[in-house]
């Protein structure tokens, strides 16, 4: 799978060489997004999810498509119309399950989310299911005559019709909202069992628990899942179950475990291999279960934030993806010398299926240049082709520039990296300004991976800088605890090193134009910085937090921010107050546009409203941009993804160039 660097390396190269503009905002709208490719028992086909922007309804829509694992014919849509999500073969290859929720042909009204069945050797897909409140997984059995599901059930879905029910909520657990789904209701997640009738059964059920994850042991008698419970520790509050599919007694294989997901089972049904934590300020990493023994172990210290598990054909090894310096690559793990193997590196991968031999993989893979392609590969990544050639088209019309990896030597000595972007149509002997993109999480990770958002600011004619400071993942544990008790300390320290070490490095760029913006926790170290400097002519922040103190009784997140500051709120009244960026208000100088969503249940728009009105109480040029309906990521909706860059470029058009005639986004 080396040779899966030089297929990117050729595709952007053909594209740069025919390249025409820089990217717009509005080309978000023709990008296709594959997903979730799932190979064929008999290992001759994969069927994967292609993901396109419908403008007219904005929001994207999803159809299924097959390809042969040859590549003998070209990929082709097996669904169409209305949105089709998890493709699934059944054991015997002759149907492929799948999630859709359709419109009923009769009243037009968007229905639930189903399973469908389409049958392989032709005719229309078959709806199975009708869960009054849909469903959001489900797995075939290995026999291939049942589904386990996960549905989310009420004990008001059996109340009396034509009585009037009280639409008042009340909560005793603290954890009463998410962000993305809003204000919880009495609706709980429980696993179901469903027969190709389309009967179903309740397997699980309860008011103070929810099961996740549901997987089918190999040999057919047990089902694994996970199970979180309501008022346990709001971190160390998942364990691992076991049924039968019949129903019965459940079997705890583990005790109270931090955030464990991604269960698989090994070939010979011995083990289950998952991802957690060891502890509530521990990365997550890989564990394996022995299901008789009822013991579980660390399967590696060395692997860290791992997804995408998949057994081996010997049940001696774990193939994975894993965030790695900005990237993530496609490891393979050794579970009795806990050693790994690289099968492929300096490339995006992700969602990787084995086949149910294992003697093929399928997996989407993407660089800087590239949204992402499915692809197709050996047991050990060799031979690696891609199926798909998405958004050829649109890429061939395109400027894009390689990211550029640069070292950074922090301060104190620490190494840092960042990665640099040339503007479009970039020219010696002209200065130009430069952007810097902070990353959320704290723990998030900027890499050479496809970010529109920046291809964007590229498009306008300024340099990018993306960052990841101490608290970033893909460095290790000590690195990414690094911001522990200050937030606003190493990491914006790191971050202004960074913008130092560019200026040197690429003297073209103009220092005396320089804008920064970040999202979430990019959002809060913008706060922060335009706090502490005048350097920045212009800023824009994201859904970010202004006031740790006021936040803290509002998120979602109930435990708020203990693990990051070393104790809560009233532990760690100063050290909360001395972080908040609103805390430096008065020091604010530089032009900073606010944007939030006003769904956002984890920074609640309330935090953007204390930072504008804080701005604007101290003359300093603001404007507020609240997304309707929007959550934490302000991208729910395709039309407010292109606005939320526009409105970014608008502010940086205006007070990073001096253009006072810059036209706002809802102005166009």
């Amino acid at each position: 799978m080396k040779t899966l660097l030089a297929i990117f390396v050729a595709m952007s190269c053909a594209a740069m060489a025919a390249g025409k503009r820089g990217l717009q905002p509005d080309d978000f709208f023709s990008v296709e997004v594959p997903a979730d490719p799932q190979i064929s028992p008999d290992e001759t086909m994969v069927a994967f999810t292609i993901s396109a922007i419908d403008r007219k309804a904005n929001r994207r829509r999803s159809e299924i498509w097959l390809a042969p694992i040859d590549g003998s014919r070209q990929p082709w849509p097996i669904t169409n119309a209305e949105s089709s999500t998890s493709p699934r073969w059944s054991p015997d290859g002759q149907s492929l399950a799948f999630l859709s929720a359709r419109h009923d042909s009769q009243t037009g009204a968007l229905q639930r989310t189903q399973i469908w069945i389409l049958p392989m050797t032709g005719g229309e897909p078959r709806k199975i299911t009708d869960f009054k409140n849909g469903l959001s997984a489900f797995q075939w059995s290995p026999d291939g005559r049942q589904f386990v599901c996960v549905s989310r059930t009420s004990p008001s879905d059996n109340f009396p019709a034509g009585k009037e029910r009280s639409d008042v909520r009340d909560y005793t657990n603290p954890a009463y909202k998410l962000d993305g789904s809003g204000f919880f209701d009495d609706r709980k997640a429980h696993l179901w069992i469903a027969d190709l009738s389309g009967k179903t059964r309740p397997l699980t059920s309860g008011e103070q628990s929810e099961e996740a994850d549901p997987q089918w042991s190999p040999d057919g008698k047990r089902i694994a899942y996970v199970v979180t419970r309501a008022g346990a520790s709001l971190m160390r509050n998942s364990a691992l179950y076991a049924i039968a599919p019949d129903g019965g007694t459940p079997e705890q294989l583990s005790s109270p475990e931090v955030n464990i997901h991604d269960l698989r089972w090994s070939h010979d049904g011995r083990f289950l291999a998952y991802i957690s934590s060891e502890d509530e300020v521990s990365i997550p990493k890989i564990f394996v279960t022995d299901v008789a023994a009822h013991t579980h172990r660390l399967a590696s210290r060395t692997v860290t934030y791992p997804a995408d598990l998949e057994w081996t054909e010997d049940d001696r090894t774990i193939d994975f993806t894993a965030s790695t310096r900005g990237e993530h690559p496609f490891y393979r793990l050794d579970l009795k010398t806990s050693e790994t193997t690289t099968l492929a590196e300096h490339i995006s991968i992700r969602q990787i299926n084995a086949s149910h031999a294992a003697h093929a993989i399928a997996y989407v893979a993407g660089d800087d240049t590239t949204p992402g392609d499915v692809f197709v590969a050996g047991s050990n990544g060799e031979h690696a082709r891609a199926l798909t050639h998405l958004n050829t088209k649109l890429l061939a019309d395109l400027e894009l520039s390689r990211m550029e990896r640069m070292p950074i030597r922090a301060s104190d000595g620490q190494s840092v990296e960042g990665f640099f972007m040339k503007p479009a149509g970039f020219a010696e002997g002209r200065k130009y300004p430069m952007i810097l993109m902070i990353h959320g999480g704290p723990n998030g990770m900027w890499g050479p991976t496809w970010n529109i958002d920046a291809r964007a600011f590229a498009g306008r004619g300024w340099a990018v800088l993306l960052i990841n400071p101490r608290g970033s993942s893909g460095y290790g544990q000590a690195f990414q605890r690094g911001v522990d008790k200050e937030w606003g300390g190493k990491a914006y320290s790191d971050l202004m090193t960074g913008v130092d070490t560019a200026l040197a490095k690429y003297p073209w760029v103009d220092p005396s134009r320089l804008g920064v913006c970040g999202q979430s926790f990019g959002g809060f170290m913008t706060d922060w910085i335009v706090g502490q400097t005048t350097r920045f002519r212009a800023a824009a922040t994201l859904s970010g937090i202004s006031d740790l103190i006021s936040v803290e009784g509002v998120r979602d997140a109930f435990y708020g921010h203990s693990r990051d500051f070393g104790g809560d709120l009233w532990e760690n009244f100063d050290l909360y107050w001395k972080y908040s960026p609103i805390r430096n208000a008065k020091n604010v100088k530089t032009p900073t546009i606010v944007l939030h969503g006003d769904a956002d249940q984890r920074v609640p728009v309330e935090q953007g409203e204390e930072f504008f009105r804080a701005l604007s109480y101290f003359h300093v040029p603001t404007e507020f941009v609240i997304f309707p309906r929007e959550p934490h990521s302000i991208r729910a909706e395709p039309k407010h993804t292109v606005e939320l860059m526009k409105w970014q470029i608008y502010w940086f058009d205006r007070y990073l160039e001096g253009n006072e005639k810059a036209v706002k986004p809802n102005a166009e």
